[in-house]
């Protein structure tokens, strides 16, 4: 089958919050599937995270933060050391370098702490708006919704967004739901990601927003289209 593509419009605002509520309901218990123990844990999972697993950071980052449990130890360290331990959670020797200096950045200009205002997050080496807004939500339950590849692709597959930009997504998401939810919507659409709504092809026979959502419609096009190719060089 060709590349699925994305809804050109996006559905009527109470089809987008008739969705949202399926998956809420769907993922009531909804988390981040990094393991961490406090705030400063969770800046750095989430800095390693790029570009892999939750999974895969979350067989490093033990042996990262038993030899590194603070950020004063791991703004001392040495990169190769770093290195070494991070390998496997690929563009290790970036990741390495970041996470370093953000320590470090912790240490001088923070005190130590996390902080948990945007601004400062941001201002972080290795820190973007996602991450931030992943840290924001997960370590202060602060109102952020964290778009990353998954929220990306599902809230475009159900039409909630036509946004060009991971930005653009999250103001149309945000939009639609209370503060207090943005953190929790980050992970129903995550989750459903991983579970149904998958890349590069969604079991949409199993999705309880089966019936809401667009992208059926799109997929059953390209099959018939397929259909008719076929055919046609016979």
């Amino acid at each position: 089958m060709a590349s699925i593509p994305f809804p050109k419009k996006k559905v009527p605002r109470r089809v987008a919050l008739a969705e949202l509520e399926i998956l809420e309901r769907t993922y009531p218990h909804a988390v981040t599937a990094l393991t961490y123990q406090n705030e400063f844990q969770l800046l750095i999972a989430v800095i390693l995270s790029a570009q892999t697993t939750d999974a895969r950071v979350n067989m490093t980052t033990p042996a990262l933060f038993a030899k590194y449990p603070t950020p004063e130890k791991l703004a001392a360290a040495r990169q190769s050391d770093v290195e070494t331990i991070v390998k496997s959670t690929g563009f290790f020797r970036m990741k390495s370098k970041n996470i370093i200096a953000c320590a470090r950045d912790l240490v001088e200009r923070f005190g130590g702490k996390v902080p948990r205002d945007r601004e400062e997050l941001e201002s972080l080496a290795g820190v973007g708006r996602k991450t931030a807004s992943v840290v924001m939500a997960g370590a202060f339950a602060e109102a952020a919704l964290a778009v990353d590849t998954h929220v990306f692709r599902v809230a475009h597959r159900l039409g909630i967004t036509v946004g060009k930009t991971p930005r653009q997504v999250e103001d149309d998401l945000t939009a639609l739901l209370p503060p207090d939810k943005w953190g929790d919507a980050t992970h129903w659409l995550i989750m459903h990601g991983r579970a149904i709504c998958k890349a590069p092809t969604p079991q949409c026979p199993r999705c309880p927003v089966n019936k809401l959502c667009p992208t059926p419609a799109i997929i059953a096009k390209l099959v018939t289209l397929k259909a008719k190719q076929e055919k046609a060089s016979r």
